[in-house]
Order: structure tokens, then C-alpha cells, then sequence
């Protein structure tokens, strides 16, 4: 029996041996493809990593992180096409579009294949895994695996234009009128807000005070409206204890009259930033605001779209009298004066309108034959589109916070310049309605006594359009943004002083109705160049005060000024 017994198990042993080898052998290769499917996916999210940080170059940065991992035959699969993966051919698909974190959206909505700024990356790959024992027994299977990696690159800057000389008179006067108060502060005072910074968070932490707002986020700030009066002083109260800066603040704060409540967040863009809570700090870059440029705005979003009329009286060298009209319009699409954003990101100044009218001082009113010149006006029109800064480009290209670029494309505002006489010169409403253009026509030059006729109008008019405003790219590197660096983007057709490039172009003739006997060309050939002279000896000066009055405004004829306060390239994490 029990020799019956042995054989009955060997028996069986030969019987399920077949079973068990086969059943052993499929063990063994469906571990090594769970093993191989697992480092599969852990390379795949390693090459979305690696893509999202190269996002313009995210194919070569997939191919070359699989490849430096040992993944064979690496085959990019492009849009439309359809590759079959093989034994030694890894196919990959790679796709760039947009992530957002959104709660609100599914899963498998949060990436938006192809839309555009990219921030995020989709990778896809399947291959044949190996397999040693199992092949005949199994289908040849393939493994899938995906890996969706972001990365939010931002950046901080404004557009808008510095004052490369202060008078303090003339800035007084524009901020009194803006603010509606007796505005009285040195030209130390303007240079100390030049040079200083603010730092927006702490800054808005100080207005929520003010406006009693807790326990809100940032972006809730921006959602309300604050007076300039409290801008000042919150800003006041975020600026070094004693400093020049913060008694000028507190000065415009405690003489500012005006009651109007602008919106903040027409002054200022926070972006991601805005999604964190009063008093906290944000872990990428410091968010640091010019004092000036953020005062001058927040003045002139508060004026609305209303005249300012200054009377400059005697004031300007070589001018016996002179009058100044401002309008300002809105930032086109309300654009904010400073942004925190992604690639894509646009900021704009204000449209805005000048109207000078001045009588210029006469040397030698004697010119000889009989003629006396009896005065010389100047009536100047100035009209400056909104001039646009957008992020192009953000990058460390090694990767190194040391290796931060900052790509902007700067576009000067159209410009036109008129020496002539508007059909809006007597409506202050006109003046300031940016929907309907201006038309321009002769005004009175000169007048001009010749022997016995008391007077001679000398009529004329000249027109310069500044419109050679290709975007011009600046790249600041981190050195130049820790340093504040300030840089210009200028059209290429204005090559001479603004009032001189008129007055080249001024058009004289005289006004001689029923004057048949006066031969008024060889008049005129008297006349003429000692008007153009007058003109011509008060160019220097009337052009500094149309530079310094936009500059205030943070507008410029035929330049921008941009500025990036911080950026950078963050960090490539796996969303999906």
C-alpha cells in the first residue's frame, strides 16, 4: 500500500509540475512588468517635472530625461498621429497648455490642453514591457502611464515713466489740483518719495485698518475702494519711522481734500498673491512699490476724467504768462498701473491731454522798415495714448534663482503734437472726452504792427505725429531687479527736442484782408524768423515742463519707463 501510495504522488506531482511552472513563470513576469510600470511612471512624472521648468522646450527636455534614465527607443508621438508602441520603442506624446488649481473645477478639467500662457505640462508614454517566461502564455501588454506636472513663473513690474528732474513748484501745483488741497512740499520731499519703496502687503495691511476690513484675503482689499488720503497714509505708515518719505506722505495725507474713493484694484494687480490672508507674506519675491509712482497714480485715478487748469503765470523762464490744461483718461480696459502676473500680463498709463498756452517774452520788438513784433504765443496740444509694458518671458536658465531673466515688451504711447488752435479750446468738457478726437486749425503766431496799421494777425500751425511705436523687448536680469534698474523703450522718430521739432514744421502767413497794397511776402520774410527765434529761445524750458507734468503722471511723448520689482521662475510640482 504504501509503495501505491509514492506513486500515486508522483503522479501527481508530474501531473500539476506544467501547472506550476506556467502559473510560477506568470508570477514572475507580471511582477516584472508591476516593477517596470512603476519606474515607467516615476520617470514619466520626472520628465513632466523636468518639462514644465523648460516649458519652451518641453520635447527635448522629455526626450533627454528618459533617455539619461536608461528608457530605450524613445519615439515622440506628435498631434494627429497615431504610433504603436514595440519591443525597444518607448512612444511619448508631450503636450503643453494650462493648469488651474481651481476647486470648483473636475479633475479632469483643471488641464486645458494647448490654451495659452502655458503653465503646466501633459506627458503620456506606453511601451512593451519584457517579459522572460510568460510570453507565449499572455498577451503582449502594453503600459500606459501619464503624469500632468505646473509651474507658476511670475513676476512683478509697472510701466509708466520717472522724473528725471523735480520741480517742486510745478508738482505742487499738479498734485494740489489733483487732491484738491494746498499741496506744499520740497524738492528733497519729491526726491525722498522717488527713491523709496513700499512694501504692498504690509501697505494693505495698514488700509484693511482703515477700512475695518479682518479677516479677509488681499484680493477682498483690492475688491474695495479707498480715498487718496488714506492711501497716503497707509503707505505713511508702512515707511521708515522718521524718514524724509513718510513726513512728505503724512503731509499730502493730513492737506488732501478729495473725497473720491477709487477703486483699488485699478491701481494695483496682486495676481496669485491676492489669495493669501492679511498678514501674510508671500515665499517667492519681495513686493516692493515705488512710494511716488503709486501716489501719482492713485492721484490721478481719484481726478476721474475731469479738467486740471494750472496758471503757471510768469513762472517759466522766457514765458511772461502761461496757462496748463490736463485730462486724464482711463487706463485702457483698466489696466492696473502695477501687476503681479504669469506670462501674458499686461500693464497700461493713462490716455492723457495737455494744452499749454503761453506768451513768450519778446528781446528786441523792433525789426526794422517799420515793423514792430507786438507778441508771440505759443498754444501747444499734446496727446499721449496709453503706452503698454506686457511679460513675454520668464526663465532661470539654469536653473539658479542667480539665472533669472524678465523678458517685457514696451510699447510707447502714439503720440500727436499739435502748435495750432483746438474746436475744444473754450469747453473744458470737450477737453477731457477722449471718445471724440480734436480738431485742429491756425492760430494766431504772432501779431505785428507795420508803420500806421495797429495790427497784424501772423497766423500758423505745425502737427507731429509719434507713431513709430514697434514693441521694444527689456530684459532685466536678477542683478539689475535687485538693483531697481529702470529701463526705456523709445520710438526711433523722435530724434530732437519735443517744441523744436514743431516749431520746424510751424506754418506762418499773415492776415492782410483788405490790406491789397501791403506786399505780404517780403513782410512775412521779416517777420517770420524772428518769430521762429522767440520760439526756438523757449524750447529748453517749455519742454521740461511738459516732461516733468506727464512724468508725474507717469506718461512720457515717445517713451516707457519699466521697472521689474521681483520674479520668479518657481517650482515644477505634479498636479495630476
Amino acid at each position: 500500500m504504501l509503495g501505491d501510495l509514492k506513486a500515486n504522488f508522483t503522479v501527481m506531482t508530474a501531473l500539476c509540475a506544467p501547472f506550476a511552472l506556467a502559473l510560477a513563470a506568470f508570477a514572475i513576469d507580471e511582477g516584472s512588468i508591476y516593477v517596470e510600470r512603476r519606474e515607467a511612471q516615476s520617470l514619466v512624472d520626472l520628465a513632466a517635472i523636468t518639462a514644465a521648468s523648460n516649458i519652451n522646450n518641453i520635447e527635448a527636455a522629455v526626450v533627454a530625461t528618459l533617455g539619461d534614465n536608461g528608457m530605450p527607443g524613445i519615439v515622440v508621438q506628435k498631434a494627429g498621429q497615431t504610433i504603436a508602441p514595440a519591443l525597444g520603442k518607448t512612444v511619448v506624446s508631450v503636450t503643453a497648455g494650462r493648469y488651474s488649481p481651481e476647486s470648483s473645477l473636475g479633475v479632469d478639467k483643471r488641464f486645458e490642453a494647448g490654451k495659452t500662457p502655458h503653465n503646466a505640462v501633459h506627458v503620456t508614454l506606453k511601451k512593451i514591457p519584457a517579459r522572460y517566461f510568460a510570453s507565449s502564455l499572455i498577451p503582449t501588454p502594453v503600459i500606459g502611464t501619464q503624469a500632468v506636472a505646473s509651474v507658476a513663473p511670475q513676476a512683478m513690474f509697472s510701466v509708466g515713466s520717472r522724473l528725471l528732474s523735480v520741480n517742486g513748484g510745478i508738482l505742487n501745483a499738479l498734485l494740489g489740483k489733483l487732491l484738491g488741497g494746498n499741496i506744499s512740499l520740497s524738492v528733497m520731499d519729491y526726491n525722498a518719495l522717488i527713491a523709496a519703496d513700499v512694501n504692498l502687503l504690509s501697505f494693505f495691511d495698514a488700509l484693511a485698518v482703515q477700512l475695518q476690513l479682518t479677516g479677509v484675503s488681499y484680493s477682498e482689499v483690492l475688491a474695495s475702494k479707498a480715498t487718496v488720503g488714506q492711501i497716503a497714509t497707509a503707505m505713511a505708515d508702512v515707511s521708515p519711522v522718521g524718514s524724509t518719505s513718510k513726513l512728505a506722505l503724512q503731509t499730502i495725507a493730513s492737506r488732501t481734500t478729495s473725497t473720491v474713493k477709487i477703486p483699488l484694484n485699478h491701481l494695483v494687480d496682486l495676481g496669485s498673491m491676492g489669495q493669501l490672508g492679511l498678514g501674510q507674506q508671500s515665499a517667492g519675491f519681495s513686493v516692493d512699490a515705488s512710494a511716488m509712482g503709486m501716489l501719482t497714480t492713485a492721484a490721478a485715478l481719484a481726478n476721474g476724467s475731469k479738467q486740471v487748469e494750472l496758471n503757471l503765470g510768469a513762472t517759466i523762464p522766457g514765458l511772461t504768462s502761461t496757462t496748463l490744461a490736463i485730462a486724464i483718461g482711463e487706463p485702457a480696459q483698466f489696466s492696473p498701473w502695477l501687476t503681479i502676473g504669469e506670462k501674458g500680463a499686461v500693464v497700461r498709463t493713462a490716455q492723457t491731454r495737455i494744452k499749454l498756452v503761453a506768451s513768450v517774452g519778446i528781446g528786441n520788438s523792433n525789426l526794422g522798415g517799420g515793423t514792430t513784433l507786438l507778441a508771440v504765443n505759443l498754444p501747444l496740444h499734446i496727446e499721449v495714448a496709453y503706452a503698454e509694458a506686457k511679460l513675454t518671458d520668464i526663465s532661470c536658465p539654469t536653473g539658479r534663482p542667480d539665472s533669472l531673466e524678465v523678458s517685457i515688451a514696451a510699447r510707447p504711447g502714439v503720440a500727436s503734437l499739435h502748435l495750432a488752435a483746438s474746436d475744444a479750446d473754450s469747453s473744458p468738457i470737450a477737453f477731457a472726452d477722449f471718445s471724440n478726437p480734436q480738431s485742429f486749425s491756425n492760430a494766431q503766431i504772432a501779431a505785428v504792427r507795420l508803420l500806421l496799421i495797429p495790427l497784424l494777425s501772423v497766423n500758423g500751425s505745425a502737427a507731429l505725429d509719434i507713431t513709430n511705436n514697434d514693441p521694444t523687448t527689456l530684459t532685466f536680469n536678477s542683478t539689475e531687479i535687485a538693483n531697481k534698474t529702470i529701463k526705456t523703450a523709445s520710438t526711433k522718430n523722435l530724434t530732437q527736442s519735443l517744441t523744436t521739432s514743431l516749431v520746424d514744421e510751424l506754418s506762418l502767413s499773415i492776415n492782410a484782408l483788405g490790406l491789397g497794397l501791403l506786399n505780404v511776402t517780403a513782410l512775412l520774410g521779416t517777420v517770420k524768423p524772428a518769430v521762429i527765434a522767440a520760439l526756438n529761445a523757449v524750447t529748453a524750458p517749455v519742454d521740461e515742463l511738459v516732461y516733468n507734468v506727464l512724468a508725474a503722471l507717469g506718461v512720457h511723448v515717445g517713451e516707457a519707463d519699466v521697472r521689474v520689482m521681483g520674479a520668479t521662475c518657481g517650482r515644477s510640482v505634479l498636479v495630476q
